[in-house]
Formats: structure tokens, sequence, C-alpha cells
């Protein structure tokens, strides 16, 4: 059974109406398949899902990026790598099912992949505590990720998850210091990392495995700091204000490219991943293939700089600060902040000036 989000409703009528066009024998009596029909509903389906998907606000992008029928990360570890060995632990508590991971082959070239899973059905989404992963996930994470490095295997995670689990437990084991950890050994791999948002990602839980390289993001996928329901709540102490929290909070693939946060986005099909689980994959492998190339001839040396390099400059190409060296936190400052900052010896030279220029007038 397909499953719709509030703005598809014309969609779900459509499709309702072409599946009794499919099959006659649910009409009284039996006739033909009227193909000249069925054509033509196809046809409005498509033209109506083009129309409602290349208009989505920030809110309804987030719905998308929710959908229970979008490919989850298992989805993409089973169709995209080949002799995937699945490995489990952190060594230190045990195991976290909320995180897939395992070495593999893409294109005959081994890769360790991490993938965020949430699960298909309410079963496995508990087994999978909803994508939402553990302090041991974490740790198992970076035992992993220490583990290709020490190989030079590079590195393929899968981001999927509503942020960190918030539980007593997981603080009780230390989940912000592990989420730390991870970012810490992100940044200090000696090997390409590829990180693509698939769906949600949220707030640390996604940005402990997302600190790569390369971050790919689908173009119906959200990424941001809090939730857009958190950030209302905050906020305008509204739950409700979701859309307006998620217009503010550029988590959208468009926004974030042009703020130079993520790298690439894979265009998804019309209606949604979901709807073409085929061609989402095709993209998918070319984008991971095309970025694996991009570092080929990289050493260890320039992959840890590109990745520096990368985070250091986010957030630096507006504002008064204009940045002239990337390898440095400090920044140069213009003209119009200096100016601002010494705003006290202003005051007092054009007194100063006022001053004399009355002297002379009384004089």
């Amino acid at each position: 059974m397909k499953n719709y989000l509030n703005f598809e409703t014309e969609v779900k009528n459509l499709e309702n109406e072409l599946e009794k066009l499919k099959d006659p024998y649910n009409q009284e009596g039996l006739s033909e398949v009227d193909t000249k029909n069925i054509s033509k509903v196809q046809n409005e389906i498509d033209e109506k899902l083009k129309n409602i998907y290349s208009s989505l606000d920030p809110w309804q992008t987030a719905l998308v990026a929710r959908h229970e029928d979008r490919p989850k990360a298992k989805f993409f570890i089973d169709h995209l790598f080949e002799d995937f060995v699945p490995l489990s632990g952190d060594r230190f508590y045990g195991e976290d099912k909320s995180v897939i991971a395992g070495f593999g082959k893409f294109n005959n070239k081994s890769v360790l992949v991490i993938g965020q899973e949430k699960g298909d059905d309410l079963e496995s989404r508990i087994e999978r505590n909803f994508g939402m992963m553990r302090p041991e996930g974490y740790r198992k994470s970076i035992r992993l990720m220490r583990l290709a490095d020490k190989f030079g295997i590079p590195i393929i995670s899968f981001i999927d998850t509503p942020g960190a689990y918030p539980g007593v437990g997981a603080e009780e084991r230390g989940q912000a210091e592990a989420i730390a950890k991870s970012i810490e050994c992100c940044m200090e791999l000696s090997v390409p990392t590829i990180s693509v948002i698939i769906g949600e990602g949220g707030s640390g839980g996604a940005i402990a495995l997302a600190s790569s390289n390369k971050v790919l993001m689908f173009q119906n996928a959200i990424y941001s700091v809090i939730s857009p329901e958190g950030c209302a709540t905050i906020l305008w102490r509204d739950p409700k204000k979701t859309l307006e929290a998620s217009k503010a909070m550029k988590l959208s693939s468009k926004d974030l490219l042009n703020l130079n946060i993520i790298d690439e986005i894979i265009s998804e099909p019309i209606g949604g991943a979901h709807r073409d689980k085929d061609l989402i994959l095709d993209n998918t492998r070319s984008s991971i293939k095309k970025n694996l190339d991009f570092f080929s001839t990289m050493n260890k040396n320039e992959i840890i700089n590109h990745r520096k390099n990368k985070f250091l400059s986010i957030g630096r190409a507006k504002g008064f600060a204009i940045q002239k060296d990337p390898e440095k936190l400090s920044m140069e400052k213009s003209l119009v902040y200096k100016i601002k900052k010494n705003q006290n010896i202003i005051y007092i030279l054009s007194s100063v000036i006022l001053f004399t220029v009355i002297i002379i007038l009384l004089l």
C-alpha cells in the first residue's frame, strides 16, 4: 500500500483511478483495458507530480525527507556495494543496531560503509531505534574509521537520522563525548571521506559522521541543527509554526549548496526518491564514483588539508570579515569593521574638529 503526504491528495486520487483502469475485473462485468485512458491518466499524474515537487516549501521538503517509503541506508548498502561484511560492537559496551557498518567493494575497490538505518516497518524501526544512534554506535564508527584509515580505505557514510538518541542511558554512557570524538576522528582521517545525506540530517547525530571531504545531499533531503518542530517550539513556543521555522533554518539542499555547507545535490526522481528507486540508485552510484575519483591523485596530506579548508571556509564569504588564508582561523578585518571597532576615537576627533571650527568662527 502506497503512503501519501497531505499535499499529494490529487495524486492519490489519480493513482487510484489508474489502478481501476488497469484492472477491469474490479468493475461490473468484463471489459477490455482502456490503454488510451490509462496513458492519459498517467500523463496527468506525471504533470501533477512535476508541478507539486517543483515548488515544495521547506516544510513540505522535510515531510518528503521523512517519507515512510523513502529508500533507507540498508537499501543503498545492499544494492551499491559487493561483498559487504557487517561488523558489530564498540569494544566498550555493546552493539548499536541503528547504524550498519562494515567493509565492502565499490567498483572493485575496498571501502568502509557506514549507514544510519531507520528501519522499514514498526518492528524494524523499534529495533533500529528510528535511526537515533547511541554512544556505542558512534564508538563503533570511530573504531572502524580508524581501521579503514590504517589500511588506506575510503569511507562512505549514509546519513539519515532525526538526531542522536536523547535517552538517559545514552547520556549516562557519554553521548556528547562520543559525538565529539566522532567529529574529531572524521577530521583527522587521511583517507577520502564522502557523506551522503539521504533523508534527515539531524543535529550532532548527523554531523558526527558527516564531517567529510565531500558532503552530498539528496534533492529532497534536509540537514539542520534541530528539527523544525523543535525550532518552532523554542523560538515561537508554538510547534505548529513549522513552516516559518523551516524557512528560517535554511535546511533544504538548495539553500545549503548556496551557503557552501554541502558540495553537491543528487537529483531525485519526480515525486521523490521512493517513486523510482532504480533511478536514485544510478544517480547515487555516479555521484559517489565521481567524488572518489576526485581524490584518486591526492596524497594523505592533501586529503587532510582539503577537508580542513572546506570546513574553515564555511561562513567566511559574507559579512564584514575578509578571509585571505583559508588555513588560518583568524581573519583580516575590513575597513568598515575597523571603523566600527574604533568609533570612540572617531567621536573624539569629530568633537575636536567641531570645537576648533566654533573657536575660529567666534574669532
